[in-house]
Protein backbone atom coordinates (compact mmCIF):
# COMPACT_ATOMS: atom_id res chain seq x y z
CA UNK A 1 0.00 0.00 0.00
CA UNK A 2 1.06 3.14 -0.82
CA UNK A 3 1.66 6.47 1.65
CA UNK A 4 -1.57 8.12 -0.89
CA UNK A 5 -4.64 6.50 -1.02
CA UNK A 6 -7.04 7.05 -4.31
CA UNK A 7 -10.81 7.54 -3.21
CA UNK A 8 -12.85 6.94 -6.25
CA UNK A 9 -15.43 9.95 -6.79
CA UNK A 10 -18.48 10.16 -8.82
CA UNK A 11 -20.52 12.19 -11.26
CA UNK A 12 -23.37 14.24 -10.18
CA UNK A 13 -25.01 16.92 -12.16
CA UNK A 14 -25.49 20.35 -10.30
CA UNK A 15 -28.69 20.26 -11.80
CA UNK A 16 -30.90 18.68 -9.47
CA UNK A 17 -30.54 22.07 -7.27
CA UNK A 18 -32.22 23.48 -10.12
CA UNK A 19 -35.99 22.73 -8.33
CA UNK A 20 -34.44 23.29 -5.10
CA UNK A 21 -32.97 26.82 -5.40
CA UNK A 22 -35.35 28.31 -8.33
CA UNK A 23 -33.87 31.45 -9.93
CA UNK A 24 -30.80 31.41 -7.29
CA UNK A 25 -29.88 28.73 -9.51
CA UNK A 26 -28.99 31.20 -12.19
CA UNK A 27 -25.83 31.63 -9.93
CA UNK A 28 -24.63 28.42 -9.61
CA UNK A 29 -24.56 28.66 -13.86
CA UNK A 30 -22.73 31.16 -14.55
CA UNK A 31 -20.04 29.60 -11.58
CA UNK A 32 -19.85 26.26 -13.23
CA UNK A 33 -19.27 28.47 -17.15
CA UNK A 34 -16.27 29.83 -15.17
CA UNK A 35 -14.70 26.84 -13.69
CA UNK A 36 -15.07 25.49 -16.98
CA UNK A 37 -12.66 28.22 -18.48
CA UNK A 38 -10.60 28.46 -15.51
CA UNK A 39 -10.23 24.90 -14.75
CA UNK A 40 -9.50 23.66 -18.37
CA UNK A 41 -6.28 21.02 -18.73
CA UNK A 42 -6.04 21.49 -14.74
CA UNK A 43 -6.50 18.96 -12.32
CA UNK A 44 -7.51 20.20 -9.04
CA UNK A 45 -6.48 17.31 -5.61
CA UNK A 46 -8.24 17.13 -2.85
CA UNK A 47 -6.30 15.77 0.81
CA UNK A 48 -7.30 14.78 3.63
CA UNK A 49 -6.77 11.66 6.40
CA UNK A 50 -9.79 9.50 5.69
CA UNK A 51 -12.00 8.80 3.61
CA UNK A 52 -14.61 7.38 6.05
CA UNK A 53 -16.06 9.10 9.32
CA UNK A 54 -15.85 12.94 10.05
CA UNK A 55 -17.42 15.59 8.76
CA UNK A 56 -14.60 16.57 5.99
CA UNK A 57 -15.15 13.16 4.44
CA UNK A 58 -18.90 13.62 3.89
CA UNK A 59 -18.34 17.03 3.13
CA UNK A 60 -15.88 15.96 0.09
CA UNK A 61 -17.78 12.83 -1.25
CA UNK A 62 -20.71 15.60 -2.26
CA UNK A 63 -18.84 18.38 -2.88
CA UNK A 64 -16.24 16.52 -5.40
CA UNK A 65 -19.06 14.76 -6.91
CA UNK A 66 -20.89 18.10 -7.83
CA UNK A 67 -17.46 19.79 -9.76
CA UNK A 68 -17.07 16.42 -11.38
CA UNK A 69 -20.26 16.63 -12.76
CA UNK A 70 -19.76 20.26 -13.14
CA UNK A 71 -16.80 19.04 -15.71
CA UNK A 72 -14.16 20.04 -13.43
CA UNK A 73 -11.41 17.66 -13.20
CA UNK A 74 -11.33 16.15 -9.09
CA UNK A 75 -9.73 13.95 -7.60
CA UNK A 76 -9.40 12.88 -4.05
CA UNK A 77 -6.34 11.37 -2.13
CA UNK A 78 -6.23 10.29 1.43
CA UNK A 79 -3.05 9.71 3.78
CA UNK A 80 -1.92 6.50 5.53
CA UNK A 81 -0.54 7.01 8.87
CA UNK A 82 0.87 4.65 11.96
CA UNK A 83 -0.05 4.96 15.14
CA UNK A 84 2.19 7.34 16.69
CA UNK A 85 1.37 9.96 14.16
CA UNK A 86 -2.42 9.90 14.20
CA UNK A 87 -1.79 10.14 18.07
CA UNK A 88 0.15 13.55 17.25
CA UNK A 89 -1.99 14.49 15.10
CA UNK A 90 -5.54 14.18 17.13
CA UNK A 91 -3.30 16.18 19.98
CA UNK A 92 -2.60 18.65 17.07
CA UNK A 93 -6.55 18.41 16.76
CA UNK A 94 -7.52 18.84 20.29
CA UNK A 95 -5.30 21.41 20.93
CA UNK A 96 -6.75 24.01 18.37
CA UNK A 97 -10.13 23.37 20.09
CA UNK A 98 -8.37 24.36 23.04
CA UNK A 99 -8.98 20.88 24.99
CA UNK A 100 -5.77 19.37 26.79
CA UNK A 101 -6.58 16.39 24.50
CA UNK A 102 -4.63 13.38 26.30
CA UNK A 103 -1.91 16.13 28.24
CA UNK A 104 1.15 15.31 25.67
CA UNK A 105 3.04 17.90 24.32
CA UNK A 106 3.83 18.86 21.00
CA UNK A 107 7.62 19.32 20.72
CA UNK A 108 10.85 18.22 18.67
CA UNK A 109 9.67 14.50 19.15
CA UNK A 110 6.20 15.02 17.84
CA UNK A 111 7.48 17.06 14.85
CA UNK A 112 9.58 14.25 13.74
CA UNK A 113 7.34 11.82 14.17
CA UNK A 114 4.66 14.38 11.73
CA UNK A 115 7.58 15.07 9.14
CA UNK A 116 8.70 11.06 9.23
CA UNK A 117 5.04 10.14 8.40
CA UNK A 118 4.15 12.21 5.39
CA UNK A 119 7.66 12.16 4.23
CA UNK A 120 6.75 8.91 1.44
CA UNK A 121 2.92 11.20 1.01
CA UNK A 122 4.69 14.12 -0.07
CA UNK A 123 6.48 12.20 -2.61
CA UNK A 124 4.14 10.02 -4.16
CA UNK A 125 1.79 14.00 -4.45
CA UNK A 126 4.64 15.67 -6.32
CA UNK A 127 4.81 12.83 -8.70
CA UNK A 128 1.25 13.13 -9.29
CA UNK A 129 0.75 17.21 -9.96
CA UNK A 130 1.52 18.70 -12.75
CA UNK A 131 2.34 22.29 -13.23
CA UNK A 132 -1.11 24.63 -13.17
CA UNK A 133 -2.92 22.20 -10.68
CA UNK A 134 -4.72 22.93 -8.11
CA UNK A 135 -4.25 21.17 -4.53
CA UNK A 136 -6.10 21.56 -1.84
CA UNK A 137 -4.97 20.39 1.96
CA UNK A 138 -7.47 19.72 4.68
CA UNK A 139 -6.71 20.29 7.79
CA UNK A 140 -3.55 19.42 10.34
CA UNK A 141 -2.96 15.66 9.51
CA UNK A 142 -1.43 16.46 5.72
CA UNK A 143 -0.49 19.89 6.21
CA UNK A 144 3.02 19.13 6.46
CA UNK A 145 2.68 18.47 2.77
CA UNK A 146 2.01 22.15 1.82
CA UNK A 147 6.11 22.82 1.48
CA UNK A 148 6.67 19.72 -0.66
CA UNK A 149 4.03 20.88 -3.38
CA UNK A 150 4.20 24.52 -3.23
CA UNK A 151 7.91 23.71 -4.64
CA UNK A 152 6.27 21.90 -7.49
CA UNK A 153 4.69 25.14 -9.11
CA UNK A 154 1.09 24.03 -8.37
CA UNK A 155 -1.22 26.04 -6.42
CA UNK A 156 -2.03 24.94 -2.60
CA UNK A 157 -4.88 26.14 -0.83
CA UNK A 158 -4.76 25.21 3.09
CA UNK A 159 -8.08 24.15 4.19
CA UNK A 160 -8.80 24.62 8.17
CA UNK A 161 -12.09 23.04 9.45
CA UNK A 162 -11.47 23.02 12.69
CA UNK A 163 -10.92 25.72 15.31
CA UNK A 164 -11.84 27.43 18.38
CA UNK A 165 -13.74 30.97 19.28
CA UNK A 166 -11.00 32.14 21.85
CA UNK A 167 -7.95 30.38 21.38
CA UNK A 168 -5.52 30.21 24.11
CA UNK A 169 -2.35 28.67 24.69
CA UNK A 170 -3.19 25.55 23.71
CA UNK A 171 -4.14 26.92 20.12
CA UNK A 172 -1.41 28.88 19.49
CA UNK A 173 0.85 26.45 20.57
CA UNK A 174 -1.09 24.42 17.75
CA UNK A 175 -0.92 27.08 15.90
CA UNK A 176 3.10 27.41 16.07
CA UNK A 177 3.78 23.96 15.47
CA UNK A 178 1.44 23.87 11.90
CA UNK A 179 2.44 27.35 10.86
CA UNK A 180 5.92 26.44 9.31
CA UNK A 181 4.26 24.12 7.01
CA UNK A 182 1.18 25.90 5.82
CA UNK A 183 2.08 29.50 5.66
CA UNK A 184 3.43 29.37 2.21
CA UNK A 185 -0.09 28.12 1.02
CA UNK A 186 -1.55 30.20 -1.95
CA UNK A 187 -4.71 30.56 0.08
CA UNK A 188 -5.71 29.68 3.68
CA UNK A 189 -9.46 28.57 4.16
CA UNK A 190 -11.55 28.83 7.37
CA UNK A 191 -15.09 27.99 8.06
CA UNK A 192 -15.81 31.28 10.45
CA UNK A 193 -14.18 34.57 10.83
CA UNK A 194 -13.22 33.46 14.59
CA UNK A 195 -10.94 30.43 13.82
CA UNK A 196 -8.43 32.91 11.25
CA UNK A 197 -5.14 32.77 13.09
CA UNK A 198 -2.64 35.59 14.04
CA UNK A 199 -0.32 36.83 11.58
CA UNK A 200 -1.92 35.09 8.40
CA UNK A 201 -1.77 36.96 4.93
CA UNK A 202 -5.81 38.78 4.80
CA UNK A 203 -5.55 39.04 1.30
CA UNK A 204 -4.67 35.24 1.27
CA UNK A 205 -7.38 33.99 3.49
CA UNK A 206 -10.93 32.86 2.70
CA UNK A 207 -14.25 32.37 4.41
CA UNK A 208 -15.85 29.67 3.46
CA UNK A 209 -18.79 27.72 5.56
CA UNK A 210 -19.06 24.36 4.87
CA UNK A 211 -22.67 22.74 3.58
CA UNK A 212 -24.83 19.28 3.30
CA UNK A 213 -26.05 17.29 -0.05
CA UNK A 214 -30.25 17.56 0.26
CA UNK A 215 -29.64 14.61 -1.94
CA UNK A 216 -27.04 12.43 -0.31
CA UNK A 217 -28.10 8.87 1.42
CA UNK A 218 -27.47 11.30 4.77
CA UNK A 219 -30.29 13.65 3.97
CA UNK A 220 -32.20 12.87 1.06
CA UNK A 221 -36.53 12.48 1.51
CA UNK A 222 -37.14 8.83 3.26
CA UNK A 223 -41.08 7.64 3.87
CA UNK A 224 -42.03 6.93 7.12
CA UNK A 225 -41.72 3.05 6.18
CA UNK A 226 -38.69 3.30 4.96
CA UNK A 227 -37.69 4.82 8.29
CA UNK A 228 -39.57 2.60 10.17
CA UNK A 229 -37.88 -0.28 8.78
CA UNK A 230 -34.21 1.36 8.46
CA UNK A 231 -34.11 1.38 12.60
CA UNK A 232 -35.68 -2.42 12.58
CA UNK A 233 -32.93 -3.46 10.12
CA UNK A 234 -30.35 -1.92 12.32
CA UNK A 235 -31.79 -3.17 15.63
CA UNK A 236 -32.33 0.41 17.36
CA UNK A 237 -35.94 0.07 16.56
CA UNK A 238 -38.65 -2.50 16.59
CA UNK A 239 -38.74 -5.19 13.98
CA UNK A 240 -40.10 -3.76 10.44
CA UNK A 241 -40.50 -5.49 7.02
CA UNK A 242 -36.81 -5.90 6.29
CA UNK A 243 -37.28 -5.26 2.23
CA UNK A 244 -38.38 -1.55 3.01
CA UNK A 245 -35.29 -0.76 4.38
CA UNK A 246 -34.27 1.44 1.20
CA UNK A 247 -32.72 4.63 0.51
CA UNK A 248 -31.02 5.72 -2.92
CA UNK A 249 -27.16 6.16 -3.47
CA UNK A 250 -25.11 8.66 -4.83
CA UNK A 251 -25.49 6.91 -7.91
CA UNK A 252 -29.08 6.81 -8.08
CA UNK A 253 -29.29 3.26 -7.54
CA UNK A 254 -31.82 1.66 -4.87
CA UNK A 255 -30.18 -0.41 -2.13
CA UNK A 256 -31.01 -1.81 1.33
CA UNK A 257 -29.75 -1.51 4.88
CA UNK A 258 -28.76 -5.02 5.90
CA UNK A 259 -26.20 -4.73 8.50
CA UNK A 260 -27.24 -4.00 12.23
CA UNK A 261 -25.38 -1.77 14.50
CA UNK A 262 -23.25 -2.56 17.82
CA UNK A 263 -25.78 -2.00 20.11
CA UNK A 264 -25.40 -0.99 24.16
CA UNK A 265 -29.15 -1.26 24.74
CA UNK A 266 -31.46 -2.93 26.93
CA UNK A 267 -34.02 -2.74 24.23
CA UNK A 268 -35.01 -0.90 20.82
CA UNK A 269 -37.09 1.78 21.11
CA UNK A 270 -40.74 2.04 21.62
CA UNK A 271 -42.89 2.89 18.70
CA UNK A 272 -44.26 6.38 19.30
CA UNK A 273 -41.72 7.09 22.38
CA UNK A 274 -40.52 10.61 22.55
CA UNK A 275 -36.67 10.13 21.06
CA UNK A 276 -33.71 12.51 22.05
CA UNK A 277 -31.04 11.90 19.43
CA UNK A 278 -27.30 12.94 18.87
CA UNK A 279 -24.94 11.72 16.33
CA UNK A 280 -21.31 12.37 16.13
CA UNK A 281 -18.38 10.77 16.82
CA UNK A 282 -17.38 9.01 19.76
CA UNK A 283 -14.95 12.18 20.57
CA UNK A 284 -14.44 13.70 24.03
CA UNK A 285 -15.67 17.66 22.46
CA UNK A 286 -18.44 16.04 21.39
CA UNK A 287 -19.30 15.20 25.20
CA UNK A 288 -21.32 11.88 25.03
CA UNK A 289 -20.64 11.38 28.48
CA UNK A 290 -22.44 15.29 29.25
CA UNK A 291 -25.05 13.83 27.14
CA UNK A 292 -26.01 11.22 28.59
CA UNK A 293 -25.42 12.67 32.23
CA UNK A 294 -27.71 15.70 30.91
CA UNK A 295 -30.58 12.86 29.99
CA UNK A 296 -30.51 10.67 32.49
CA UNK A 297 -29.99 13.30 35.92
CA UNK A 298 -31.78 16.42 34.88
CA UNK A 299 -34.06 15.66 31.75
CA UNK A 300 -37.79 15.49 32.64
CA UNK A 301 -39.37 14.92 29.78
CA UNK A 302 -41.99 11.98 30.50
CA UNK A 303 -40.91 8.09 28.91
CA UNK A 304 -38.56 9.86 26.27
CA UNK A 305 -35.43 7.85 25.06
CA UNK A 306 -32.33 9.13 24.06
CA UNK A 307 -30.15 7.41 21.41
CA UNK A 308 -26.30 8.23 20.97
CA UNK A 309 -25.20 7.31 17.62
CA UNK A 310 -21.58 7.04 16.21
CA UNK A 311 -19.61 5.32 13.65
CA UNK A 312 -18.11 2.37 14.66
CA UNK A 313 -14.75 2.71 16.36
CA UNK A 314 -12.99 0.07 14.02
CA UNK A 315 -14.10 1.97 11.11
CA UNK A 316 -12.01 5.40 11.50
CA UNK A 317 -8.51 5.09 11.17
CA UNK A 318 -7.89 8.71 12.06
CA UNK A 319 -9.26 8.77 15.72
CA UNK A 320 -7.83 6.83 18.19
CA UNK A 321 -9.40 8.01 21.13
CA UNK A 322 -12.90 6.98 20.12
CA UNK A 323 -12.99 2.99 21.78
CA UNK A 324 -12.25 4.47 24.87
CA UNK A 325 -14.76 7.51 24.65
CA UNK A 326 -17.53 4.63 24.06
CA UNK A 327 -16.49 2.71 26.21
CA UNK A 328 -16.35 5.69 29.15
CA UNK A 329 -20.24 5.75 28.22
CA UNK A 330 -21.08 2.62 28.17
CA UNK A 331 -19.73 2.09 31.74
CA UNK A 332 -21.28 5.43 33.13
CA UNK A 333 -24.93 3.92 31.19
CA UNK A 334 -24.46 0.80 32.85
CA UNK A 335 -24.34 2.49 36.26
CA UNK A 336 -27.74 3.60 35.64
CA UNK A 337 -31.17 2.75 37.55
CA UNK A 338 -32.66 -0.22 35.66
CA UNK A 339 -35.72 1.97 34.43
CA UNK A 340 -33.16 5.03 33.11
CA UNK A 341 -30.87 2.17 31.56
CA UNK A 342 -33.48 0.69 29.93
CA UNK A 343 -34.50 4.07 27.94
CA UNK A 344 -30.61 5.10 26.81
CA UNK A 345 -29.61 3.50 23.27
CA UNK A 346 -25.58 3.71 22.43
CA UNK A 347 -25.07 2.59 18.50
CA UNK A 348 -22.03 2.32 16.92
CA UNK A 349 -22.75 2.37 12.73
CA UNK A 350 -21.17 -0.16 10.73
CA UNK A 351 -18.79 1.49 8.23
CA UNK A 352 -18.35 -1.29 5.92
CA UNK A 353 -20.80 0.49 3.49
CA UNK A 354 -20.33 4.66 4.20
CA UNK A 355 -23.55 5.38 1.56
CA UNK A 356 -25.38 2.51 4.42
CA UNK A 357 -24.35 4.42 7.37
CA UNK A 358 -25.65 7.63 6.26
CA UNK A 359 -28.86 5.93 5.42
CA UNK A 360 -28.60 4.72 8.98
CA UNK A 361 -27.98 8.66 10.62
CA UNK A 362 -30.73 10.10 7.76
CA UNK A 363 -33.57 7.30 9.90
CA UNK A 364 -31.84 7.84 13.37
CA UNK A 365 -33.03 12.03 12.59
CA UNK A 366 -35.87 11.45 10.96
CA UNK A 367 -37.31 8.98 14.36
CA UNK A 368 -35.98 11.93 16.49
CA UNK A 369 -38.15 14.53 18.26
CA UNK A 370 -35.52 16.47 19.52
CA UNK A 371 -31.85 16.62 18.44
CA UNK A 372 -28.47 17.19 20.48
CA UNK A 373 -25.55 19.00 19.35
CA UNK A 374 -24.14 19.36 22.84
CA UNK A 375 -20.32 19.92 21.62
CA UNK A 376 -17.80 21.40 24.19
CA UNK A 377 -16.33 22.76 21.22
CA UNK A 378 -17.38 22.62 17.28
CA UNK A 379 -15.39 23.14 14.03
CA UNK A 380 -18.48 23.92 12.28
CA UNK A 381 -20.77 20.99 13.18
CA UNK A 382 -22.31 20.01 10.33
CA UNK A 383 -24.42 17.29 11.98
CA UNK A 384 -26.83 20.43 13.20
CA UNK A 385 -27.43 21.79 9.51
CA UNK A 386 -28.46 17.58 8.43
CA UNK A 387 -30.73 17.87 11.46
CA UNK A 388 -32.28 21.19 10.75
CA UNK A 389 -32.92 20.17 6.54
CA UNK A 390 -34.84 17.24 7.95
CA UNK A 391 -36.83 20.21 10.19
CA UNK A 392 -35.83 18.91 13.46
CA UNK A 393 -35.55 21.01 16.33
CA UNK A 394 -32.01 20.80 17.41
CA UNK A 395 -30.94 22.05 20.81
CA UNK A 396 -26.87 23.09 20.71
CA UNK A 397 -24.04 24.71 22.47
CA UNK A 398 -23.17 27.95 21.09
CA UNK A 399 -19.63 27.31 20.52
CA UNK A 400 -18.18 27.41 16.62
CA UNK A 401 -19.72 27.06 13.80
CA UNK A 402 -23.23 25.89 15.57
CA UNK A 403 -23.80 29.76 15.99
CA UNK A 404 -23.52 30.25 12.15
CA UNK A 405 -26.02 27.69 11.62
CA UNK A 406 -28.74 28.38 14.39
CA UNK A 407 -30.80 31.37 14.76
CA UNK A 408 -31.93 30.86 18.75
CA UNK A 409 -35.01 30.99 19.05
CA UNK A 410 -36.09 30.72 15.71
CA UNK A 411 -34.23 27.40 13.98
CA UNK A 412 -33.49 26.07 16.91
CA UNK A 413 -31.94 26.97 20.51
CA UNK A 414 -28.30 27.44 21.49
CA UNK A 415 -27.33 27.13 24.68
CA UNK A 416 -24.75 29.62 26.09
CA UNK A 417 -22.83 27.13 28.36
CA UNK A 418 -22.84 23.68 26.75
CA UNK A 419 -21.69 22.41 30.17
CA UNK A 420 -24.49 23.53 31.54
CA UNK A 421 -26.96 20.41 31.57
CA UNK A 422 -29.94 22.05 33.24
CA UNK A 423 -30.06 24.33 30.92
CA UNK A 424 -29.48 21.89 28.30
CA UNK A 425 -32.40 19.42 29.48
CA UNK A 426 -35.08 21.93 30.43
CA UNK A 427 -34.13 23.28 26.30
CA UNK A 428 -34.97 19.34 25.11
CA UNK A 429 -37.72 18.90 27.76
CA UNK A 430 -39.72 22.04 26.53
CA UNK A 431 -39.97 20.75 22.32
CA UNK A 432 -40.69 17.19 23.96
CA UNK A 433 -43.73 19.21 25.71
CA UNK A 434 -44.63 21.62 22.76
CA UNK A 435 -44.57 19.59 19.81
CA UNK A 436 -46.42 22.55 17.88
CA UNK A 437 -43.68 24.92 18.87
CA UNK A 438 -40.70 21.78 17.98
CA UNK A 439 -42.51 21.37 14.58
CA UNK A 440 -42.77 25.54 13.78
CA UNK A 441 -38.84 25.63 14.99
CA UNK A 442 -38.26 22.74 12.40
CA UNK A 443 -39.58 24.03 9.71
CA UNK A 444 -37.76 27.46 10.09
CA UNK A 445 -34.77 25.34 10.50
CA UNK A 446 -35.09 23.89 6.73
CA UNK A 447 -35.48 27.01 5.42
CA UNK A 448 -32.99 28.40 7.07
CA UNK A 449 -29.95 25.69 5.34
CA UNK A 450 -32.04 26.09 2.22
CA UNK A 451 -30.98 29.46 2.27
CA UNK A 452 -27.36 29.66 3.14
CA UNK A 453 -26.37 25.44 4.18
CA UNK A 454 -26.51 23.72 0.75
CA UNK A 455 -23.45 22.72 -1.69
CA UNK A 456 -24.13 24.81 -4.63
CA UNK A 457 -23.45 28.07 -2.29
CA UNK A 458 -20.39 26.15 -1.29
CA UNK A 459 -19.56 25.05 -4.45
CA UNK A 460 -20.05 28.40 -5.97
CA UNK A 461 -17.86 30.31 -3.14
CA UNK A 462 -15.05 27.47 -4.03
CA UNK A 463 -15.19 28.11 -7.67
CA UNK A 464 -14.98 32.38 -7.01
CA UNK A 465 -12.05 31.79 -5.14
CA UNK A 466 -10.47 29.82 -8.09
CA UNK A 467 -10.70 32.38 -10.68
CA UNK A 468 -9.18 34.69 -8.01
CA UNK A 469 -5.75 32.93 -8.03
CA UNK A 470 -6.18 31.72 -11.67
CA UNK A 471 -7.31 34.27 -13.71
CA UNK A 472 -4.75 37.04 -12.98
CA UNK A 473 -1.87 34.66 -13.83
CA UNK A 474 -4.07 33.80 -17.38
CA UNK A 475 -3.87 37.33 -18.10
CA UNK A 476 -0.36 38.12 -16.88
Amino acid sequence: MGALQEVQVASLSPERFRALLGERYEDVDEAIDTARQVLRGRVVWHVNSTARGGGVAELLQSLLAYARGAGVDVRWLTITGNPDFFRVTKRIHNHLHESTGDGGPLGPAERKVYDAALLDAAGELVELVQEGDVVYIHDPQPAGLVPHVVAADVKVLWRCHIGVDRPGELAHAAWDFLRSYMMDADAYVFSRERFVWDGLDRERTWIVAPSIDAFSPKNQDLEPVAVESILGATGIGPGADPSRALFERFDGSRARVGRTAELVQDGPVPTGAPLISQVSRWDRLKDPLGVLRCFAEYSEADGAHLVLAGPSVAGVADDPEGAEVLAEVSARRDSLQPDTRSRVHLASLPMDDVEENAAMVNAIQRRSDVILQKSLAEGFGLTVAEAMWKARPVVAGKVGGIQDQIENGVSGVLVDDPADLQAVAEAVDAFVAEPHRAAKVGKAARQRVLEQFLGTRHLTQYMDLLEGMLVPERTS
